[in-house]
């Protein structure tokens, strides 16, 4: 059994897509981040970057539990194990792996920065606005050119299209329209359409918010925070 600590966000939605379509057995451990659950102590062990989500995996290597955080290590984990929407041919493989990478590295970073200055940012800074939309609309470009080539953003479908699409569904956050970009439509509404990634985005749907954050969860997503664990020993002073 998987244990899945999660909340319902773009990145987490990944993950209980990818269960779904490859028929794994999990429960879900909802991590609140808007009321600061994922500074727990017990949540760090899983996940030291305090982030969702993140998985225990009952029946690890060896017959041993094994954790994991960060959605792209993950991807990679449940599709070795299930042997499912990750080629063994290594061309294949590496052509899954690249453009899984173009959505941890390119897609989720830019997409979150646009969407945080549209959606949740104090004040509006004209300036952050446009650099991060401005670089999500290259990226929809970049997505857009290579789907007009191939079905899906890997020539199969793959943990790549389960990484990716979650960030084209929030696209009202980020002020997109599809219209403009047929080929991401096009992906988009055929991946929409798949009865497991249903099943994956309806997992603790009622309590998805996304933008206009009230004060106790803006203070949980952005306040500061000190380290509670891993904190270097004060040096003490030269004589």
């Amino acid at each position: 059994m998987i244990d899945l600590y999660y909340w319902p966000t773009p990145n987490g939605h990944k993950i209980p897509i990818m269960l779904e379509e490859a028929g794994l057995a999990y429960r879900v451990k909802p991590v609140n981040m808007l009321r600061g659950e994922q500074f727990r102590p017990a949540f760090l062990n899983i996940s030291p970057n305090n982030k969702i989500p993140a998985i225990v995996d009952g029946d690890g290597p060896g017959g041993t539990a094994m954790a994991l955080f960060e959605s792209g290590a993950i991807l990679q984990y449940l599709a070795e194990k299930s042997g499912k929407f990750m080629p063994r041919d290594k061309r294949r493989r590496y052509t899954v792996i690249q453009w899984l990478t173009f959505q941890t590295a390119n897609v989720g970073p830019m997409f979150g920065q646009c969407g945080h200055f549209l959606g949740y940012a104090p004040r509006k800074i004209q300036y952050a606005i446009d650099r991060y939309r401005n670089e999500t609309l290259r990226l929809y470009g970049v997505m857009d050119k290579r789907l007009a080539k191939s079905e899906f953003l890997a020539d199969d479908y793959s943990i790549a299209d389960m990484a990716t699409w979650p960030w084209v569904h929030v696209r009202w956050l980020h002020k997109i329209e599809l219209d403009e970009f047929p080929n991401v439509r096009r992906w988009y509404d055929a991946i929409g359409q798949r009865p497991a990634v249903q099943r994956g985005i309806a997992v603790l749907a009622d309590q998805m918010k996304i933008g206009n954050p009230d004060k106790q969860a803006r203070a949980a997503l952005f306040g500061k925070r000190q380290l509670t664990q891993g904190r270097p020993a004060a040096r003490k002073p030269r004589r």
